[in-house]
């Protein structure tokens, strides 16, 4: 049966159709499922799409046709979410698509409370059967139109995966994304930063003090998303890896993994500076 598959994936250009028919023939439950999930790979469809499952820092998230399928970059940036989460922390996904990097950051460090929200019927879907599990709530609503009031001033790690593709530039995406993927999830409107400066401006009323924000950006689009985090009132820096960009914002106000502790304060007397 693999070696049929096989022979399917390499006649449609599929450059790792061993892999992907070993994944196929695994998942499926018979011959004649696995003939076609074949072709729908073969079609175009991603694999991940064809499994109903990606990986994602090891973890089996559950993706259907329309929804964005998680990017290994982007575990880049659940390492620094985890990094930087405190213990029991209150963790939001905004734009969570399948919910892939709440799950994994959850899955990482442990969390007291984990909320995302989407857009897109689909994701929320998705994500609610991924985040279940773990007791995650998610939302079907505008970046934060849809969360609980209770939630102000409480969010330690927000996350924030947007679209920053610039509007101009989807054209040139690979099909399986431009295709099959909800132009949503891609469209970052004009110069890529659009919704990201929406995600900083309204950030200041959900993250607690010390709070921070992560982003995943294009190289370009990252002096843009630090611009917005310190716009918002946010330290902001960037991070990179060989394959992504991460820009960090943090909300000051108690002492985070970001910011050092404060000097105790000078005895009665002594002049600013230290003399």
């Amino acid at each position: 049966m693999t070696a049929d598959i096989v022979t399917r994936l390499r006649a449609a250009g599929c450059v790792f159709a061993e892999d992907e028919a070993r994944l196929i023939a695994a998942t499926a439950q018979t011959a004649a499922e696995a003939a076609a999930m074949a072709e729908r790979r073969a079609s175009g469809l991603p694999l991940e799409h064809v499994l109903g499952w990606a990986d994602f820092c090891g973890l089996r998230i559950h993706v259907t046709p329309g929804v964005f399928v998680p990017r290994r970059r982007t575990e880049f940036l659940v390492a620094r979410a985890a990094a930087l989460a405190p213990p029991g922390a209150v963790v939001l996904d905004l734009c969570c698509g399948s919910g892939a990097i709440g799950a994994a950051v959850a899955a990482r460090c442990g969390v007291s409370e984990l909320h995302a929200a989407d857009l897109d019927p689909a994701a929320v879907r998705c994500a609610r059967r991924n985040l279940a599990p773990l007791g995650g709530r998610v939302y079907a609503g505008d970046l934060y139109a849809p969360l609980p009031a209770a939630l102000a001033g409480r969010v330690d790690v927000l996350l924030a995966n947007v679209p920053y593709v610039p509007s101009d530039e989807i054209p040139l995406l690979p099909a399986e994304a431009r295709l099959h993927e909800p132009l949503l999830s891609l469209d970052g409107g004009a110069d890529g930063a659009a919704v990201l400066r929406r995600v900083a401006a309204g950030s200041g009323r959900w993250l607690a003090p010390g709070g921070v924000l992560l982003t995943e950006t294009g190289e370009r689009q990252a002096p843009l998303a630090a611009e917005a985090l310190a716009r918002a009132g946010l330290a902001a820096r960037v991070a990179e890896s060989d394959e992504a960009t991460v820009v960090i914002g943090e909300l000051r106000g108690r002492p985070s993994p970001l910011s050092p502790p404060s000097p105790p304060p000078a005895p009665a007397g002594t002049p600013p500076g230290g003399g």
